[in-house]
């Protein structure tokens, strides 16, 4: 499970606070995003999950660690990759890694449950596990 997809962002101006530094709670914003082009890249994005297989995978925890401030306008990535896999869990890690420098700005993980349209836990469909596990 050591496949990692880079996502590029930038900062754009709403997303900062009046110092021109990115806000804190869009880090959150950026990993559910970049998590997003994750299942896309495996070829199975959250809407055929969702679909498909009746599968959601709400946030039961998450955590960023700052490390360096991005700032308007400064490209990034976001580089993600699934660090557990359990029969009714996950857990993804992502590094926020500044494009110029190479600087690791933040890191961080969120877990998540998987859960059917009623909320109620459920098994990873065996039939998706192939997109996600190597």
């Amino acid at each position: 499970m050591n496949k990692h997809v880079d996502v590029p962002f930038r900062v754009r101006y709403a997303e900062t606070d009046q110092m021109g530094v990115a806000y804190y709670a869009n880090y959150l914003v950026w990993f559910e995003a970049a998590r997003a082009d994750f299942c896309r890249a495996r070829n199975y994005p959250y809407s055929q999950l969702e679909e498909k297989d009746d599968t959601f995978l709400p946030v039961v925890e998450a955590h960023c660690r700052y490390l360096d401030s991005l700032r308007y306008d400064q490209e990034f990535i976001v580089r993600t990759s699934l660090k557990e896999f359990r029969r009714r869990s996950c857990l993804f890690e992502y590094q926020v890694v500044e494009n110029e420098k190479n600087n690791l700005c933040a890191e961080g993980w969120t877990k998540h449950l998987f859960i059917n349209r009623e909320g109620k836990i459920r098994s990873f469909p065996k039939s998706a596990e192939k997109f996600f596990i190597d």
